[in-house]
């Protein structure tokens, strides 16, 4: 089958919906030789800031030497993203010929991710990676990437989301998440809210594995050189991370952190594999701004907490106006996601991303005028993000965001790239 072909099945694959458990990974991955056996694997499970942080890891990695494989999901343009080795995506001639063989080997009933998982597991072994950086899911013991056995485990905030699968409260989410946690392996924490905290805290009691979290055993924050982290062993200043926003301090903490209890578990980093891995390490569609004019800022915050953070991180961006450009997914939270953002909005323009969840734009667009703010409906992505950059002057920011999806899809019409719509 062709690429394309070969995309149009595994994506079909989604009829079998989001199915929590181990069963069907782990009897496929034991057909295919149990290929995460041969990997050393760090998980990074959380809400928000799984692929930032994940990204800042990969880096420090890779500035030190080693070959560094990275799993994350959804992608925003390709599907070609999920799978990186040294930050190179996998080709697509490899895409094809790892589906043929997992599809082949897989149970009736094995789902989208699960497929995707296992093709990350068997091409990191066989491309004979030093670490691999898996992101999980949305979940964290019942999730697909839980049937690697990890050497690190890395948490990142936790915050409402998916609660039809996780809980309604943060309390049951956090105790999905941290089912990732390892016996004995230690685990990485960054700033949590009082009762996620309390639950890895216990989990991690349970299990004796050691725990080294945010605010205690390591902290950062913006100095006027840059960012300064203050670790368990070692100290850096200045550091200028390659991916923007004040929201990232926790987030290469958290991954400068990781990176202190892996240079003591055989993977040894100077101080310089530290800051070049900060500094080099890229992460699209989170606070990426593409030149203008008008410039554009996309960044993928989809819930309350992320939201917060990019409406934060907007105090550093200069603007005269601000448009908009917002897509969000039908069953999620619009007001939670809006809220933060509209009281800093000239206008918005509302889109429908091109998925089957998205939001019709018209509802959108009236949800935001009822809350006081300019809206229009801008149809879909490309055209509300070509009908917001007409309507903005040269110091005008547009910003699109809302979800990933809607992210990717702007990010393929800015850099005139085929965009691959299908999602999981």
């Amino acid at each position: 089958m062709t690429y394309g072909e070969i995309l149009e099945h595994i994506y079909g694959l989604r009829r079998f919906g989001i199915r929590p458990g181990l069963g069907r990974i782990s009897a496929l991955l034991d057909t295919l030789g149990n290929p995460q056996h041969r990997l050393r694997v760090i998980h990074v499970a959380g809400t928000n800031g799984k692929g930032s942080t994940a990204a800042f890891l990969a880096s420090i990695l890779v500035a030190g030497g080693y070959r560094t494989g990275l799993f994350t999901s959804p992608h925003l343009i390709s599907f070609t993203e999920r799978l990186r080795i040294n930050g190179t995506e996998i080709s697509e001639e490899a895409v094809c010929s790892l589906a043929g063989r997992v599809l082949a080997a897989a149970p009736e009933g094995t789902t989208f991710f699960e497929i995707v998982t296992a093709m990350g597991l068997l091409h990191f072994a066989e491309e004979a990676v030093d670490a691999v950086i898996l992101e999980a899911g949305m979940g964290g013991g019942s999730d697909a990437t839980n049937a690697a056995s990890g050497i690190l485990t890395v948490m990142t905030p936790v915050a409402l989301d998916h609660c039809e699968w996780l809980g309604e409260t943060l309390t049951a989410i956090a105790r999905e998440k941290a089912g990732i946690c390892k016996p004995g392996w230690p685990v990485v924490m960054a700033g949590q809210s009082p009762e996620v905290h309390e639950v890895i805290r216990e989990r991690c009691r349970e299990l004796r594995s050691p725990l080294r979290c945010f605010g205690s055993d390591f902290s950062a924050c913006w100095q006027e050189g840059g960012l300064v982290y203050r670790g368990m062993g070692r100290t850096l200043d200045g550091l200028n991370p390659g991916i923007g926003g004040r929201y990232q301090a926790i987030n290469a903490a958290t991954a400068l952190a990781a990176a202190e209890l892996l240079d003591a578990d055989g993977f040894p980093l100077s101080d310089a594999a530290f800051r070049l891995g900060i500094e080099e390490a890229r992460w699209p569609g989170r606070m990426e701004l593409v030149a203008g004019p008008p410039r554009v800022l996309l960044d993928g915050a989809h819930n309350h907490a992320g939201a917060c953070a990019l409406a934060e991180s907007l105090a550093d961006v200069p603007r005269r106006r601000l448009i908009v450009v917002a897509g969000i997914m039908g069953d999620k939270d619009a007001g939670g996601i809006l809220s933060p953002l509209l009281p800093l909005s000239d206008e918005v323009v509302a889109v429908t991303p091109a998925v089957e969840r998205g939001l019709p734009a018209a509802k959108l667009a009236a949800f935001c005028r009822g809350r006081g703010v300019a809206a229009l409906d801008g149809g879909t992505v490309p055209s509300g993000l070509a009908l917001a950059c007409e309507r903005a002057e040269t110091a005008d920011l547009v910003l699109v965001c809302g979800s990933l999806f809607t992210v990717g899809e702007a990010r393929a019409a800015l850099l005139a790239r085929r965009f691959e719509p299908f999602r999981g």
